[in-house]
């Protein structure tokens, strides 16, 4: 077992923006021009919003799935989603690379050479321009069902980096106990919640759900946390509203954004971004700080009773389809393999 040499102090950056709606080229190319300036004000890590290449399927909450529109629009989706790898990773990689800062940037997966499946997924980047691994959203929530599949068990784990662990989770599942607790095994330094640019119409916001599942990310993992947020363009209220009170909500600064970073007490360091703005936010943070939160709460260790909870991470690929020349597991190289990780903590709980 090795054990990546670990830098003390980082400086974290958040990003807040809407994707060049439906415009996979467009918005790599919007996404390089973040990172290169997250990058010239001295950010080591930068997180980005779910889905923000090409954009997240939220039209759903306001047209019928069966309707003409949404059809379009989830066709269009589909052939603006990104390959990986590919020509478009490429740009990133080489952005990430001459800016010198790790990256976890959320996209919409189309798996190659495919027609017809997508994957909700973050992918990290570091700042050699290397790609380490993607987490796949394990369950699509609400409107996702229509286009995202249940991303693959072998992705759902942390990275290590030159800053220790950096765990991601997308949008509700940062609210769900037992992914927690299995990130909180790998003791997360950084953890990136990606979340997309509004919920569903009703009571309640992203902006505040977003940011209680986020500060509670941070206390129970006493890590940090970069809570990336989308919003909505022009082109997107164009698409989604269907009357004026489509319109008034998606326009609602409470209902939207709301980027910021979190300490492992769970404390707002940087941020919130107001709802009808892009851009980004910084912290400096220093990682003594999740050593001393660990000191009164170590989930994983001295605060937890593996004889009374017990976790079962089930992390093994599953292939719908399996030939006998690839191996007995079917597996191919159409999937980036996951990220090496220590076997430390792997039965926690």
């Amino acid at each position: 077992m090795t054990t990546p040499v670990m830098t003390t102090k980082a400086r974290l950056a958040a990003v807040q923006a809407a994707p060049v709606w439906l415009d996979r080229a467009a918005t790599v190319a919007k996404a390089c021009a973040l990172i290169k300036e997250a990058g010239a004000a001295g950010a080591d890590l930068v997180g980005f919003p779910e889905n923000f290449i090409p954009g997240h399927p939220s039209w759903y909450y306001f047209h019928p799935a069966h309707s003409d529109k949404s059809m379009a629009l989830a066709i269009k989706l589909f052939q603006e989603s990104v390959e990986i790898p590919g020509a478009d990773i490429d740009a990133l990689c080489q952005a990430a690379a001459s800016a010198r800062v790790s990256v976890v940037m959320g996209l919409t997966e189309r798996v190659h050479g495919s027609t017809g499946t997508l994957f909700n997924s973050q992918l990290f980047i570091d700042s050699t321009g290397t790609v380490v691994g993607k987490h796949q959203k394990l369950l699509a929530t609400m409107s996702e069902r229509m286009v995202h599949a249940s991303g693959g068990p072998e992705f759902q784990r942390p990275f290590e980096s030159e800053f220790g662990h950096i765990s991601t989770l997308i949008c509700g599942e940062n609210s769900n106990p037992l992914a927690v607790a299995m990130i909180s095994a790998f003791y997360p330094t950084v953890h990136v919640a990606s979340w997309p640019n509004n919920f569903m119409p009703g009571p309640g916001s992203m902006r505040n759900g977003g940011l209680l599942a986020a500060r509670n990310v941070a206390y129970m993992c006493k890590c940090f946390v970069i809570s990336a947020c989308g919003i909505n363009s022009e082109a997107m209220i164009a698409d989604f509203a269907t009357n004026d009170a489509d319109e008034a909500f998606l326009r609602d600064e409470s209902k939207t954004g709301g980027t910021c970073i979190i300490s492992p007490a769970g404390e707002i360091i940087a941020g919130p971004i107001p709802g009808d703005q892009e851009g980004i936010v910084y912290a400096d943070v220093d990682f003594e700080a999740c050593i001393r939160g660990k000191m009164l709460h170590d989930v994983a260790g001295h605060y937890s009773r593996s004889d009374v909870f017990k976790l079962f991470v089930n992390d093994a690929p599953s292939r719908l389809v399996s030939f006998a020349t690839e191996g007995a597991t079917g597996e191919t190289d159409t999937f980036i393999e996951p990220a090496k990780t220590s076997e430390v903590h792997k039965e926690a709980f």
